[in-house]
């Protein structure tokens, strides 16, 4: 069953998180400072939650919101690269009404599947340190536990460690590589490279992979 009660006490509790001194300095300066592209816009500048379908059967785990993209529009994947090719893919392969996602209130809709992150602030240079890895996981942990997923889709090896974590220990420690699966009692994971220009750009992740991913997602939830 949804528990949607509990997903929005979870949103209300990581949207005022203020635990990781670092991670806030850094998210806040990032909302006053802003990039000159954005420079009219108010950064959301806050802890991002989770986004999506409340009865999802497939949730999507990334690292962490980017400075200018998520720390900037509020909602995970959305408004930089990383979330352009994201959401083209879960477009074409049924879980997204359309295929761009650029702030909240654009008119997308999930369907299926839930898309959150291992950290819910932006880090400097993109890199949590362990401490804050660790003080952020309850949020997923308990996220994924409102919610009747049967299949995680780790977007990188950092959040596929995460999920081996909180949902574990698991022993021996799943490997992490594109398209690899693991079983974390009665979720299957699955690995993907994540979205990031440094793995589009090179053609390190293909949309043909990542499509791989998400079909094989969608057809492992419905059994």
């Amino acid at each position: 069953m949804t528990d949607g009660d509990g997903l929005a006490r979870i949103t209300d509790e990581v949207t005022s998180c203020r635990a990781c001194p670092r991670l806030v300095a850094w998210r806040e300066r990032v909302a006053q400072d802003r990039r000159a592209a954005y420079r009219d816009w108010e950064y959301w500048g806050r802890p991002v939650p989770g986004f999506g379908d409340p009865a999802a059967a497939v949730a999507i785990v990334g690292l962490a919101p980017a400075a200018h993209g998520a720390n900037r529009t509020g909602r995970m994947f959305t408004g930089d690269r990383s979330g352009d090719f994201l959401y083209a893919a879960l477009h074409r392969t049924g879980f997204a009404s359309q295929p761009t996602s650029e702030q909240r209130g654009d008119g997308l809709i999930l369907t299926g599947c839930w898309v959150t992150a291992a950290v819910r602030c932006a880090p400097p240079q993109n890199r949590p340190h362990p401490d804050e890895r660790d003080r952020c996981a309850p949020f997923l942990q308990r996220e994924l536990g409102a919610l009747p997923v049967a299949v995680l889709v780790a977007l990188g090896g950092f959040a596929w460690d995460v999920l081996a974590r909180v949902l574990g220990p698991v022993r021996p420690k799943p490997r992490f590589g594109h398209g690899a699966t693991a079983r974390l009692g009665d979720l299957t994971m699955l690995g993907s490279y994540h979205p990031s220009q440094q793995n589009t750009f090179t053609g390190r992740l293909t949309p043909a992979m990542l499509d791989a991913v998400f079909t094989q997602a969608r057809d492992l939830a419905r059994g």
